[in-house]
């Protein structure tokens, strides 16, 4: 518990640095490098350590040049070396699909769960993660990135609190046993609230209204979102027999065990946020 909460009181401030304030390039380098871990966490649990050898450097190449791939079409990089990101990454895949077809029938061939380990480790999550950027990169971002955690993290939370003091009805026990429908919907109602004290601060902050029902909104999806990244995630351990994904963070496990929920909100929130012009 000591090492965990030790954890939070360190990285906590670090990430908001680095999301908030620090300049957007290390916004995009700190995805990136989180994409890195988060494909070889999955790679390990998935392939197993010798496919991991083989495909880790892929992945994490294919997630690297997902993140910056976000810069591809903006008018001030289409002649800058961030252009190639989506065409290098569309080689990779391309590559992938390449030694499958040439090792087939090999010893070390790539079979398909490792071809979907590499594209899910390596393009799905970090394009997913890579919305954060994307709501850095609006006009108030060093606020609205916070978005998708506060709802998915605020929901894991009151989650949390609401299933140990009334907990009774199993949400899914076959994919995680402890979760229960009541702390589903406590949940839910966190991640409402937690946007609502956030549209609050954001206000004071930046004197810029954002629009209380699209932010109840956001914090409703976001938090559902979250919750089914949670148990998305459970699955694939469950799967595959393992407790957690990594042990980067002590006491929160590996990078995929703490961001779960946040891969899952973060696109449908940064969609809400475009769509209705925050």
């Amino acid at each position: 518990m000591k090492q965990r909460i030790l954890v939070a009181v360190v990285g906590i401030p670090l990430l908001l640095l680095v999301l908030c304030w620090a300049p957007h390039w290390a916004t995009a380098a700190l995805l990136a490098a989180l994409g890195i871990i988060g494909a070889h966490e999955l790679l390990a649990a998935v392939c197993g350590p010798e496919k991991t050898k083989q495909l880790w450097v892929l992945a994490g190449a294919l997630a690297v040049l997902t993140v910056f791939s976000t810069y591809a079409g903006m008018d001030e990089y289409k002649k800058t070396v961030l252009a190639a990101a989506p065409w290098l990454l569309c080689a990779g895949v391309a590559l992938l699909f390449f030694l499958a077809v040439r090792w087939y029938g090999r010893e070390n061939a790539i079979a398909f769960q490792d071809i979907c380990a590499v594209l899910l480790g390596g393009v799905a999550i970090p394009l997913a993660m890579s919305c954060l950027l994307r709501l850095r990169l609006l006009t108030y971002g060093g606020g609205l990135v916070l978005m998708p955690l506060v709802a998915a993290f605020m929901s894991d939370s009151a989650a949390l609190f609401t299933g140990m003091a009334c907990g009774k009805h199993k949400l899914a026990p076959k994919a995680s046993p402890k979760k229960t429908v009541e702390g589903a919907v406590g949940g839910l109602a966190g991640g409402v609230l937690g946007m609502i004290v956030f549209r609050i601060v954001f206000f004071f902050v930046t004197v810029e209204p954002l629009p209380i029902g699209w932010c109840m909104v956001i914090g409703l999806v976001g938090a559902f979102m979250g919750q089914l990244g949670d148990l998305s995630f459970s699955i694939i351990k469950r799967q595959f027999g393992i407790k957690d994904y990594g042990r980067l963070l002590p006491g929160h496990g590996g990078v995929l065990d703490r961001f779960d929920s946040v891969i899952f909100a973060a696109p449908v929130v940064w969609m809400i946020a475009v769509s209705v012009g925050m």
